[in-house]
Order: C-alpha cells, then structure tokens, then sequence
C-alpha cells in the first residue's frame, strides 16, 4: 500500500507541473487575473471527474467521501484560506513539489503550515463550541437518493457546464497551449484511482499532514484531535505529500531546472526584492492556508477538487468562499505601489 501512495503522489506532482500549477507566478498569476490555468484545471477536473465517479460509485467500485456542511469552519476556513494562498502563491498540494524543485520560499510555506495546523488543533475544542451548525452530508446523491436515470442526466450537464468554463476562460485568454486540459483529465482519471475500494478507498487530500506533523514536531500529541486523525489517516497523507516532493526533485533535476530560489517575477513586481521580506509573507500565508484548511476541514485537492468531482454542497461553498476571497486578497495585495 505504501508504494502505491508513493507512485500516486508522484503522478499527482508530475501532473501539476506539466501545467506549472505548482509555480508559485502561476497562482500568484490568477489573484492578479493574469492566468487562468489554475481555474481552467479546476473545473477541467471537477467537470470530467463528476461524471466518472459518479458512474464509478454507481457501480460499486467506489463510495462517496462527503465533507459533512458545516456553515460556519467552511466559510471562515475559505476565506482564510483564500488570503493565504493569494499571499503565499501556493496550495497545500503544490508546496512539496515546488520545494523539491528547490524554492525556498515553499519550505517557508510548509513550516508555516506546520504551525497553523497546531494553532489550531490547541484552539478547535473552543472554536468547535462556538461553530455548531451542521446541515450533515449534502451532495448531488443524496437529494436525488438513488442512482437513477435524472442522476446521471444532471451530473453530465453539471460535468459539462464545468468543462465549458474551462474552455470559455481559455477563450478569454485567447491561449493555444492545452496542458491545463491534460492536466484536469489526469487529476480527475487519478481521482478514480484513490476513490477505488480495491486501492485506497480515499480522496486525494493533503491538509491533514501539515496538522499531524505540527503537531507531532511539537510533542502535542495527547488529544482527541490528533488520536482520531492518526487512526483515520495514519501514514497516507505523508506518503501522498512525499511521493509529490520527489516528483518535484526528480522532474527538476531530469530538466536541470533544479534551483534554489526565493523571490519570483509576480513578487518582485509587486513587492521588491527582499528575501527576508519574501520569506516572512512566506511563512505568515503557510500559516493562514492551512489554518483555514483545518478549520474548513479540507483544501483545494480534498475540499474542491475531491469534494467538487462528488458534487458535495460543502465543497462547493467552500470553493466559492475560497475563490472569492483570493481574488480580493489578490486585489489588495498585489496593488503596485
């Protein structure tokens, strides 16, 4: 089981970096509005893997992992995580691969995960006690209650509706280059790989590492919290995250492409030159994005990619939120001087 993890966290490295989504100019590029290829990939993704997992659980070669709707950690959790990753101008998923591509600033990003995951695992038992509402796990399926003919129907214009955003965005770019299409197809083929009882019987998640390592790295590891995502994820997601951090070092090194770097083209623009400057918005943005993960309960990869592909309404709130508040994030602070 391990290698298997291994392998699929290298495919899903390799996939991000044939369409440069693990760059850190390329998501910076689309809280300017400058690239669209993160959106493009997206619901290139969520489109085409809807309609497979859908046909997959139908028959029974999968099952559906929804995030239950829990109103308040989604919205809070997606606008927190959408100004760290403006700021950072990274995912959880995409932080491995660009540091093993050498990018120093992604090693900033991932401690600063580290902390935000333990800040929050210290605070979620009172957060927990003010965030109460629940509307339990709402998806496409269950409104519909049975794999029936109006499903399928509605998950293929759905699927479709999502595909068609990707290529009207691509229109307004006015882009030849087709690697975010790849791209999405891929994520979405691998998606039905992870889904698969007979493989992982998973969906492809990163978050959930950077919360256990924190928190593991600072011995806080005597509460509920932790016990209870030990036992649900034991070793997958380091597994997933390392497999991911070794395409990243081996693609790089196969291109000679392999450099340490901190400071890109879309910061430089907007914010100077300074590494330590870089360095410290760096780590505060780590910070923020997987606090806002765990206080969301997923990521991009597990909450809208994953959680979009099942149709679930959290996921989908959650996406908005996210995308909303890393557009203005983008907005205000990418603001030339």
């Amino acid at each position: 089981m391990t290698w298997t993890i291994l392998i699929m966290g290298f495919l899903f490295g390799i996939l991000l970096q044939y369409a440069k989504l693990n760059k850190y100019n390329t998501i910076s590029g689309m809280a300017i509005l400058e690239d669209f290829t993160v959106a493009k990939t997206i619901a290139t993704a969520i489109g085409i893997g809807a309609i497979l997992i859908s046909i997959e659980t139908g028959l029974g070669l999968a099952s559906y992992h929804i995030k239950p709707f829990m109103v308040e950690h989604v919205i809070f959790g997606g606008i927190i995580f959408g100004i760290g990753m403006a700021v950072l101008g990274y995912c959880p998923g995409t932080l491995p691969i660009s540091f093993g591509q050498g990018s120093l600033d992604a090693l900033f990003g991932i401690l600063g995960g580290f902390l935000g995951g333990f800040i929050h695992t210290i605070i979620s038992p009172g957060i927990n006690q003010i965030f109460k509402t629940n509307l339990g796990k709402i998806s496409l399926f269950s409104a519909i209650g049975s794999y029936s003919v109006l499903f399928y129907a509605l998950v293929i214009i759905i699927g479709a509706f999502f595909v068609a955003v990707s290529f009207w965005l691509n229109k307004i770019e006015k882009k030849k280059d087709m690697k975010w299409f790849y791209t999405g197809l891929g994520i979405a083929i691998l998606a039905c790989f992870v889904f698969a009882s007979s493989i992982t019987d998973r969906v492809i998640g990163v978050s959930s590492f950077y919360s256990k390592f924190g928190n593991t790295l600072t011995g806080n590891t005597q509460n509920n919290h932790f016990t209870l995502q030990s036992i649900s994820q034991g070793d997958w997601h380091m597994n997933f995250i390392l497999g991911a951090f070794i395409s990243g070092l081996v693609i790089s090194l196969l291109r000679k492409e392999f450099k340490f770097q901190v400071v890109y083209e879309n910061w430089a623009r907007f914010k100077g030159s300074s590494l330590i400057r870089r360095l410290i918005w760096s780590f505060s943005g780590g910070f923020l994005l997987l606090f806002g993960a765990k206080l969301a309960k997923g990521c991009t990869s597990g909450h809208v990619i994953s959680g979009g592909m099942q149709l679930a309404a959290s996921s989908m709130v959650f996406a908005a939120f996210v995308f909303a508040s890393f557009l203005l994030t983008g907005k205000i602070f990418y603001k030339k001087k």
